[in-house]
């Protein structure tokens, strides 16, 4: 980053309806994880992840139209069930990519979890809003699952939709 530029760092904070362990294990199930992952209309075409310290991971995504491509990284910490932290760029990145570390804090609520997730810092705010909006549809995606509701005319209780986003600079 050049002088004078910012940084952009996400912040997402969202309530899901169920135990500390089943939500960090949607994360870390590889099966469970293929089920949620992604912005809507894409699907996970195939996902090496298993995270283990130092162990690098691959997700390959397809959206709705176009060709598939892959996100990549490696894990640096993982705390079961409380917090799981990786870095995340594209295989091939766009010019405004640049390594991020994704780390997700897993709060226990009791019956629900508050996930607080952090991610940056990125380079623009176009790429800082790409993942913001692909982390919130994940996030939907994860809610619907962990509350056994169905993808079509789903609404969440107003407890459960609890989501807070913001940009931060630093």
């Amino acid at each position: 980053m050049g002088a004078g530029s910012s940084e952009f760092m996400l912040e997402i904070e969202r309530v899901l309806p169920a135990r500390q362990p089943e939500v960090f294990a949607a994360f870390a199930d590889q099966d469970l994880m293929a089920q949620w992952w992604g912005p809507q209309g894409f699907r996970v075409a195939s996902l090496n992840f298993r995270p283990e310290v130092g162990r690098g991971y691959r997700i390959e995504m397809q959206p709705p139209e176009g060709d598939a491509f892959q996100l990549i990284g490696e894990f640096r910490e993982v705390e079961p069930p409380a917090r799981l932290a990786f870095t995340f760029i594209w295989e091939l990145p766009d010019p405004d990519d640049v390594e991020t570390l994704a780390a997700i804090e897993f709060r226990d609520l009791g019956d629900s979890t508050e996930v607080a997730l952090t991610q940056g810092a990125f380079k623009t705010e176009g790429r800082w809003d790409l993942h913001r909006e692909g982390w919130g549809d994940s996030f939907d995606k994860l809610e619907r699952l962990l509350s056994g509701g169905e993808r079509a005319g789903y609404a969440p209780s107003r407890s459960a939709r609890r989501s807070t986003s913001h940009r931060s600079y630093t």
